[in-house]
């Protein structure tokens, strides 16, 4: 009886908090727990990636270690035991020598053309290719590349004229000196032969 008496008690006080117009406690759904979560994550990392600053690039530290062929890096002019062209032994031999020899050849004015040097050997080359002074710009100078055999490169950024070409190579397995002469009066492709005998001009 006592027992029982304890369970009426308790029945009764809950049945007085009830009508009293307790409020029940409300069940928690794990989905929406879930949902709240994540959603609160996604703005966490949104806030985090604004407030990170915009990471500057910095130049590499590492110097290279192979030199890409070819390069546009002057060399000085070889000493040659060639007889020049009319229209160049002309230029060299005017009064007072010729202003452009020391000039190196950089972007030049003037109508653009296409020049391609062909290393047609099978030992690495040096090449040095020569404008002559143009009559509409006054553009002339110097530039040099290195090529290995059986190599070329393509020149986008020469203009109208005539150039002369040096070649030569130090290499025990072939050394020579060569040279050759051309005119360019269009924009089309031409290309310039690199051999041990000659430098041979081919038109587009």
């Amino acid at each position: 009886m006592k027992r029982f008496s304890t369970f009426t008690v308790i029945a009764a006080i809950t049945l007085i908090i009830s009508a009293c117009g307790a409020e029940p406690v409300p069940t928690v759904n794990p989905v929406d727990v879930q949902n709240t979560a994540v959603a609160a994550a996604f703005t966490m990392v949104a806030q985090t990636q604004a407030a990170v600053p915009t990471a500057t690039p910095l130049p590499p530290t590492e110097a290279p270690t192979q030199t890409p062929l070819p390069t546009n890096t002057p060399l000085e002019l070889p000493t040659l035991n060639v007889t020049p062209t009319a229209a160049a032994a002309a230029v060299v031999n005017t009064p007072g020598g010729d202003p452009c020899a020391t000039r190196v050849l950089s972007s030049p004015l003037g109508k653009e053309t296409i020049i391609r040097i062909v290393n047609t050997t099978n030992v690495a080359v040096t090449v040095s290719i020569y404008l002559n002074e143009t009559e509409s710009q006054g553009e002339c100078g110097y530039r040099s590349y290195n090529l290995a055999r059986n190599n070329d490169v393509v020149i986008r950024d020469l203009v109208y004229g005539c150039y002369n070409l040096w070649a030569w190579s130090d290499d025990p397995k072939g050394r020579f000196r060569s040279n050759g002469y051309g005119c360019i009066n269009n924009p089309d492709k031409w290309t310039f032969e690199v051999n041990s005998a000659t430098i041979k001009f081919v038109g587009p």
